[in-house]
């Protein structure tokens, strides 16, 4: 009886052996769940800074005569009191750009409240050739006395030379005092002129008016 005990348990026991490895192979390799990537985290785009584009500059073209060619020519028909002329000449170009002809003259002017002016110059230029101009004209300012000047008259946008014959009208706020130089602005026809007068008596009420120049002298300031 210990004996058949002992064999039907031994008997038992290889069963379950026998059994468990059986429901090991049959339930098949364990399969693992993908392996999800964590998202990639792109680096943040950087912007360059935006450049902004420099101011535009005046060019100078064969025509017309460069800031130091100005200064140059003045210096020469000034002489001694030219102190000033370079600063006084670089503010008319940033204002109304590059001359294609200056003037260089001389004028006499007298007014009280009222007042007339007289000149006479070289209108010059780099590829029209020189010319003989007078100008005239009536002036209305809060100014008395007389005065004469040595003058440097800038002209821009001259299409030819004789179309400095008419009238030009003064711009009005374009008087300038610098450096002992007195500067006013006239224009007619996108036609402009500057002229720099040097001197204590520059009588800036004169820009009041307006300034006729013709090729030949006259007393008619009309």
């Amino acid at each position: 009886m210990i004996f058949a005990s002992r064999l039907a348990a031994v008997t038992l026991a290889a069963l379950m052996c026998w059994t468990v490895p059986a429901a090991t192979q049959q339930s098949g390799p364990v399969q693992q769940a993908p392996l999800q990537q964590a998202p990639m985290q792109q680096a943040p785009v950087q912007q360059a800074p935006v450049q902004q584009a420099p101011p535009p500059q005046r060019a100078q073209s064969p025509a017309t005569f460069g800031p130091d060619e100005l200064v140059g020519a003045g210096h020469k028909f000034f002489g001694n009191v030219s102190r000033g002329l370079a600063s006084i000449i670089e503010r008319a170009v940033s204002q109304w750009g590059l001359p294609n002809g200056y003037v260089l003259g001389e004028e006499g002017s007298g007014a009280f409240v009222a007042g007339l002016r007289y000149g006479e110059g070289t209108l010059y230029t780099k590829n029209a050739g020189d010319l003989r101009v007078y100008w005239q004209g009536p002036s209305v300012g809060f100014d008395w006395g007389g005065d004469g000047a040595r003058t440097m008259t800038l002209v821009c946008n001259l299409p030819a030379t004789n179309a400095i014959y008419q009238r030009f009208v003064g711009i009005d706020g374009s008087a300038y005092i610098v450096g002992g130089f007195g500067m006013t602005a006239l224009t007619a026809n996108n036609i402009v002129l500057v002229p720099i007068r040097s001197g204590i008596g520059l009588r800036l009420g004169a820009n009041i008016g307006y300034l006729k120049f013709t090729p030949r002298a006259t007393w008619n300031p009309f």
